[in-house]
């Protein structure tokens, strides 16, 4: 399998968008992917990082965890149940709809969350301290114009 990169798409001064974008959005995947697996495991499975990461900002319906995650309601009452038995979210009524739950991080799930976060930065940095000044700068600059992008 011959894989491309952004350069082999590259004539002087011109680089086909369409090809970048594909590289990108390889890159962006398999790194994403890896930063998953790399702070997950005994202690949380991806998808519950994912929650207690959306619950950071505040508490949440069920339904609301479940379209930001876009997987059905039951999948996401199995994931808000096995962060509740490990005490990692509460559950509490609704203060305006009874028939609904909110659901919010505890602060054993801050600390969990914390510790992921940590274990993804470090893999990471690991990665990037291997690479030469030159590559961290590109890197760096790649960085920002992502979240400039992403922000749009």
């Amino acid at each position: 399998m011959t894989t491309t990169t952004a350069t082999d798409h590259e004539s002087a001064d011109n680089i086909e968008p369409d090809m970048l974008a594909i590289d990108l959005r390889t890159a962006v995947m398999r790194t994403s992917r890896r930063l998953r697996i790399e702070a997950t495991g005994d202690v949380i499975t991806p998808g519950q990082y994912t929650v207690l990461a959306h619950l950071r900002t505040g508490s949440q319906t069920l339904r609301e965890l479940a379209e930001s995650e876009h997987v059905q309601a039951p999948s996401m009452t199995r994931i808000v149940n096995a962060l509740t038995e490990q005490g990692f979210v509460s559950r509490s009524p609704h203060p305006e709809d009874g028939r609904q739950i909110q659901i919010a991080i505890t602060p054993a799930g801050e600390t969990v969350l914390a510790e992921a976060r940590s274990q993804r930065t470090a893999w990471l940095a690991q990665r990037v301290a291997g690479l030469s000044e030159e590559d961290r700068r590109v890197l760096s600059r790649a960085a920002h114009i992502m979240q400039e992008m992403s922000a749009k």
